[in-house]
């Protein structure tokens, strides 16, 4: 019992200095800071594919016809049925802004098991400018985004640029639990992860890249088979020898109602996919849970420790976890509101102890209501039946 009351005791102060350092590397960032540059204007077409809505769509694709932008913009919808309820939408939205450069674009016989890069791949085709801005269908911006996700682009290095992603609208508690995951820790581990290399990644919510860059690994059609494409995107073309740059305004993202057996199916798919992408890592990432190992320690030295200091220490411990992740999700969100209670940061760790293991218990992932089973090189199969 000493002993396993010694390796607590260490595995609570590392994820302890670990989830410090998280936080300053954050702190450290100028987050929501515009940098619009005047007179830098490039043409650029937006790519959106689409399948079904909810009550949210309408406003979030209104937000992409709404920029104040210089230069020439144009937004090409992307459905694979013309029957798909988005389409009323979509119509309704491009009769009310007659001036947009936009239209709607059937894709028809789509190739592969990611269905909405094999709409990207069609819809890259009939992309007229040489930079080329993605994103998903729940992204709401503000109408000087383009104006600041451009900017770094001045530079002919970089050949993608990306940001970070805030959950908007948590309406459940499942939902507010995956906003700490996604407003408290994502984006302030990618920031710690920056500090060791440069950005190797994407991240999914909106990339914008220069086409030459996407000709070189092969376009869109290369990833039509992988899972995480966001992250194969921006891993392929870094390795051709470009730089990644991270815009620092923050895009929403506003979703339906969500109950925990969605929220886990997506947290369990993301898990997995990480796992596959980057395995050495993330088999390391159980040490920074600095809500699980505090509280083993708290547990195993309550029962063995002759003072009442060692279990005292590690409810400090996960006390300033708490503190950290709220502050953290509070300057994500540019009012400051918080939108997860205290008591769900450690709910979440130990939750995120049970999906770690379930990244190693399997390959199968459910994506819009189907399984389908991930390859060791984060490709897709259907499962029988399922395509």
């Amino acid at each position: 019992m000493n002993f396993l009351n010694f390796i607590l005791a260490g595995l609570a102060v590392l994820s302890f200095a670990l989830a410090l350092w998280q936080w300053l590397a954050a702190r450290c960032f100028p987050l929501h800071q515009k940098i619009a540059v005047e007179n830098f204007a490039p043409a650029i077409s937006i790519l959106k594919p689409l399948k079904g809505c909810d009550a949210t769509t309408r406003a979030s694709l209104a937000s992409w016809l709404k920029q104040n932008y210089a230069g020439p913009v144009e937004i090409l919808f992307g459905v694979a049925d013309e029957n798909d309820p988005v389409t009323e939408i979509v119509r309704a939205l491009l009769a009310e802004n007659p001036a947009a450069d936009a239209r709607l674009v059937i894709c028809q016989n789509l190739a592969g098991a990611n269905a909405k890069v094999a709409k990207l791949a069609q819809l890259e085709k009939l992309a007229q400018y040489d930079l080329i801005l993605i994103c998903d269908a729940d992204v709401r911006v503000s109408t000087d985004f383009i104006a600041s996700f451009v900017a770094p682009l001045r530079d002919e290095k970089i050949a993608l640029v990306n940001c970070f992603y805030r959950l908007a609208n948590p309406t459940t508690t499942a939902m507010r639990w995956e906003a700490v995951a996604i407003n408290a820790d994502f984006w302030s581990q990618v920031l710690q992860s920056t500090a060791l290399k440069p950005i190797d990644f994407a991240l999914g919510a909106a990339i914008l890249k220069r086409r030459s860059a996407l000709a070189q690994i092969g376009s869109f059609a290369t990833l039509a088979d992988c899972l995480a494409d966001d992250y194969q995107l921006g891993n392929r073309i870094a390795k051709n020898g470009h730089s990644i740059a991270l815009c620092p305004v923050v895009v929403e993202c506003w979703d339906a109602p969500k109950n925990w057996r969605q929220v886990w199916n997506h947290q369990l798919r993301w898990a997995r996919t990480i796992r596959v992408c980057q395995p050495l890592p993330y088999f390391f990432s159980i040490l920074s849970n600095a809500s699980l190992w505090p509280l083993l320690w708290f547990i195993v030295s309550f029962a063995t420790a002759k003072t009442f200091y060692t279990p005292l220490t590690a409810v400090v411990f996960l006390f300033v976890r708490i503190i950290l992740a709220l502050d953290l999700q509070r300057r994500f969100t540019p009012d400051r509101k918080l939108i997860s209670p205290a008591w769900l940061v450690p709910v979440k760790d130990v939750l995120g102890a049970a999906l770690w293991l379930g990244a190693f218990a399997g390959n199968t992932v459910e994506w819009r209501g189907r399984k389908m089973k991930l390859r060791r090189d984060g490709t897709l199969i259907w499962e029988a039946g399922g395509h």
